[in-house]
């Protein structure tokens, strides 16, 4: 009876099968989504890595009894959906993977529970369609068979499991030297979309995982731009932005900062140019705008920020490349450096001395400097970052904003504002504080208006909607289009104030988006949009605002650019004394190469556009290389993998404080 009743439990279908079944399907279906390939070598690459991940999760769900195995896979089902669904949905929104970094970041995101709802909706067929093993589990538990294995088997798939394991790791040593091969990609790059496209999701979250708990270190590598520098006899040859710094004398014994020693006493520098100093000793207002993309810009329903735009600089190959939402942005933008989330979670954590940032730079020269944001104060640890970026005097809603914008303490919510304020009673409220004082000024601003979901349910939204009630716009382009009127109602109230205080001649406004408004379809931005955009890059394509009263025509300016370009640009126009070749980030009226990088190592130069995910490059219109094609491609890839290495090492080591910690 005993014989005939174990026989009869091993029939049924093998849980090793489920599991690999469960695996390749959400592996392949969830690398199509986010890479766009499946065709390729990595196909081969993606089954070979995940055979020794399948093994161990058999065996830790066939160890114990068949009722407690039963529970085991399911809980390992569960969690292999629920980690698929988390990197399709991160990637739909941020076009980035999910990576293990951004636990750390995420201790306040209740305003991301709709834009997430949103998000599911809105890809609801593949939602549902990686819910399917869990569904199938459900249907089917009953016949899979979850009986503890045999000791003798347990040595027969750990024997597998090691040989797996160490043939997907021998397969990838003769390529160890080339270019982008998967040992570089499995190793040494820092590529989420890459690996990906090479080995699959899974394997990525194995290397994400392994490198958030040990380190990770990537290295810098010959990127020696082309300077297309004067040579007429009549051209003003002008200086370089650079300060006297011994590099040599800055040895260090910690690699990292001898690394970065190393390559910034051999990097080109950016040229100074007849805008430098050109706004020498006026006030500066920055405007971080949440969602602020260029087709929010109207002649008639924003015609505050359409004039800022064709009277002062107009930048019009300017991109705000979306990395990890608004904090991504505002790290870019004040800082000249690339966000990933393991520099996010050190700036956050450990606030290093960051030298150049905007309210540290212009502090040093004797201005002013505070900031606003109206919405929780120690969002994205806002109370930790702002003191790095140079902005002691930081009020948001919880430590101060509150109590100016309700001074009957009548307060609309347990976040002491409500959601969403409007921006331009922040600005009525702020801007007595520090206009009409003595000295110079820099003011920093971020403002919440323009945040998603744009839906009806939006109080910003509702009060605009006459504006859009008659037109055939999408309603949440309606909505969105509507939140960015009150972005020019912000910025129209600073103006006012600015003019009745006698400063606006004296007050340089300039303005980013801190990403595209990227829960929004792209269908639907191209219905809008003066020209069809793609996904990866175009879809970012922005304006920089940079303005004052004074100018009496306006700057085309038609170099790429991009927001880790804005503060060098600042500093430059300004007169402010730096060093270009120790920010990332280039004055984008320099002669030095334009270039914008975006979250999945794509990138777009004055000459054309690279698709990381196709590994295509698509030459502009009329454009000649300066060089051999694979070897400007090369050259420019090494430019991009530097910026996020020198990003990292810059904020990971505190390397400005090593460098100036004797001033």
């Amino acid at each position: 009876m005993l014989k005939k009743s174990t026989n009869k439990e091993r029939k049924g279908i093998s849980s090793l099968f489920f599991i690999m079944l469960t695996v390749f399907y959400l592996d392949i279906l969830t690398k199509i989504s986010i890479s766009g390939n499946i065709l390729n070598i990595g196909i081969l690459y993606s089954i070979l890595f995940n055979i020794p991940i399948i093994i161990l999760i058999f065996l830790l769900s066939r160890l114990l009894g068949p009722k407690v195995n039963k529970v085991f896979l399911f809980i390992w089902t569960g969690i292999l959906v629920v980690f698929f669904e988390a990197q399709f949905i991160h990637h739909t929104l941020f076009s980035t993977p999910l990576s293990v970094h951004e636990f750390g970041l995420a201790n306040q995101a209740i305003d991301f529970i709709d834009i997430l709802k949103d998000a599911i909706i809105k890809h609801m067929p593949m939602f549902l369609a990686l819910l399917v093993p869990f569904i199938l589990l459900i249907a089917l538990n009953r016949f899979i068979n979850t009986q503890k294995i045999t000791l003798k088997r347990v040595g027969v798939f750990s024997i597998l499991f090691i040989a797996t394991y160490a043939l997907s790791l021998v397969v990838l040593l003769p390529g160890r030297n080339k270019d982008n091969s998967p040992y570089k990609l499995y190793y040494k790059t820092d590529n989420p979309i890459g690996i990906i496209n090479q080995f699959g999701v899974l394997t990525y979250g194995k290397i994400d995982a392994k490198r958030a708990i040990f380190g990770f270190k990537q290295e810098l590598v010959s990127d020696q731009p082309i300077i297309n520098k004067p040579t007429g006899p009549e051209e003003i040859v002008y200086g370089d932005n650079i300060i006297n710094i011994d590099f040599d004398a800055k040895a260090s014994s910690n690699n990292d900062i001898q690394t970065l020693n190393d390559y910034f006493k051999n990097a080109v520098p950016s040229n100074q140019t007849k805008y430098t100093g050109m706004f020498k000793g006026k006030n500066l207002i920055f405007i971080l705008a949440e969602g602020f993309n260029e087709i929010a810009v109207d002649e008639t329903r924003t015609p505050t920020l359409y004039k800022l735009i064709n009277t002062g600089f107009n930048f019009t190959n300017f991109y705000s490349p979306v990395y990890l939402s608004t904090t991504g942005g505002e790290f870019q933008a004040t800082t000249g450096m690339i966000p990933t989330s393991a520099t996010l979670n050190t700036w956050k954590g450990k606030q290093p001395n960051i030298h150049y940032a905007l309210g540290n730079s212009f502090g040093r020269i004797g201005y002013r400097a505070q900031s606003y944001h109206d919405w929780t104060y120690s969002y994205y640890a806002r109370h930790k970052t702002m003191p790095t970026l140079g902005f002691d005097n930081y009020t948001g809603c919880g430590n101060g904003l509150e109590d100016l914008l309700y001074p009957d303490h009548n307060y609309p919510s347990v976040y002491k504002c409500k959601w969403l304020e409007f921006d331009s009673d922040m600005a009525r409220v702020t801007t007595p504080l520090y206009l009409g004082q003595e000295g110079n000024f820099v003011t920093y601003y971020v403002t919440v208006s323009g945040h998603a979901p744009y839906t009806l349910g939006s109080n910003v939204s509702r009060h605009y909607w006459s504006s859009f009630a008659n037109t055939n716009y999408d309603i949440e382009i309606k909505n969105y289009l509507a939140s960015q009127m009150e972005l020019d109602a912000f910025v129209a109230k600073l103006i006012e104030d600015l003019t009745a205080s006698g400063e606006l001649d004296n007050t340089v406004i300039a303005l980013v988006g801190d990403h595209n408004p990227y829960d929004i379809a792209l269908d639907k931005i191209n219905s809008v949009s003066s020209y069809q955009r793609d996904e990866i890059v175009e879809r970012n394509h922005s304006n920089f605002i940079l303005w004052n009263s004074t100018m009496t025509e306006p700057i085309k300016i038609d170099k790429v650019g991009s927001q880790i370009d804005v503060l060098p640009t600042l500093l430059n126009l300004f007169g402010i004394e730096y060093d270009s070749r120790i920010i990332v980030g280039k004055d984008i009226l320099s002669d030095y190469e334009g270039i914008a990088i975006f979250s999945n190592y794509s990138w777009v130069t004055d000459y054309g556009t690279y698709f990381a995910n196709q590994r295509k490059f698509v030459l502009k219109e009329g454009k000649t290389l300066p060089e051999d094609q694979e070897q400007y491609i090369t050259r420019i890839k090494n430019r991009v993998s530097n910026a996020y290495t020198m990003s990292n090492l810059i904020i990971s080591t505190d390397y400005y404080n090593y460098l100036f910690k004797e001033e």
